[in-house]
């Protein structure tokens, strides 16, 4: 059996590819037609215009689902290995669920509303997406340092705090060097600027900010690596039970995730 065929580690390595494909899919096409100049754009400027503009939203919209996905089986699996456990662990998972599914629905609305539609509601998405992100991915480093050494070992822990210590590094460093350029360009509509020369005024602060989302992004990608083999621990069982309504039968499906510790650990069920 392959790695990718262990439980529904399938999911968030799913997630990790495409949104990966997402960017560089995107990227690629708009260099190629000449949108965008290829020394680092904006991820966000990459999809201003057609056609990879179409294929970002809908590429971007199925990795938020994905990532609604990814943190509700996350959560329910954290919630059965928990089991009545530690109060602080089951509010970190609880708060964590919601931190992640707005996150995702923050980056359906960027996929929705690029720059050059509705500049405000893109600006909500991407605020959304990355501020509820960083949350999730610390809150999720919290329910990590509950669940060790028990559920998983220390590395997971030590490997999911590095990434959130990068995703934060380029947070500061995004915000930083936007405040900047919009500081140092008053006049100029920086939104809206697609072509960067390196004579061009701010065009050290634009490329340092574009490198930080960037970084950010895949920041963010990374972080769901990390779930990759707790989710090879997670089957997935569907069971049809037959049952009578008076006049009529219909199926019921019954679906549950087991969930399997290591070997030293007990075996626990959850249902979705």
């Amino acid at each position: 059996m392959w790695w990718f065929q262990r439980g529904l580690c399938a999911l968030p390595a799913g997630l990790v590819v495409w949104s990966s494909v997402t960017f560089i899919f995107s990227y690629v096409t708009a260099v190629l037609l000449g949108h965008v100049d290829p020394l680092v754009p904006y991820i966000s400027d990459t999809s201003a215009a057609f056609p990879e503009r179409s294929v970002f939203g809908l590429m971007l919209s199925i990795s938020s689902f994905l990532g609604i996905a990814t943190v509700y089986v996350r959560y329910k699996q954290v919630q059965a290995l928990a089991l009545g456990g530690d109060l602080k662990l089951h509010r970190l998972n609880r708060a964590g669920l919601v931190l992640g599914i707005i996150s995702s629905v923050g980056m359906c609305v960027v996929a929705n509303f690029q720059k050059t539609t509705i500049m405000s509601v893109h600006l909500l998405g991407a605020g959304l997406t990355f501020g509820c992100g960083v949350l999730y991915i610390l809150f999720e480093i919290g329910v990590s340092y509950y669940m060790q050494p028990r559920f998983h070992g220390r590395d997971i822990l030590w490997a999911r705090t590095a990434v959130g210590l990068w995703t934060v590094f380029s947070v500061i460093i995004a915000f930083v060097s936007s405040a900047v350029l919009y500081d140092y360009l008053p006049s100029m509509d920086v939104d809206r600027k697609l072509h960067w020369r390196p004579a061009d005024k701010g065009y050290t602060a634009h490329l340092v900010s574009a490198l930080a989302e960037w970084s950010l992004a895949f920041s963010f990608i990374s972080f769901f690596l990390t779930y990759i083999r707790d989710f090879q621990k997670i089957q997935l069982r569907v069971e049809v039970v037959m049952q009578s309504n008076n006049l009529y039968d219909y199926t019921h499906y019954d679906v549950r995730v087991d969930v399997h510790h290591d070997e030293h650990s007990p075996f626990l069920t959850g249902s979705i």
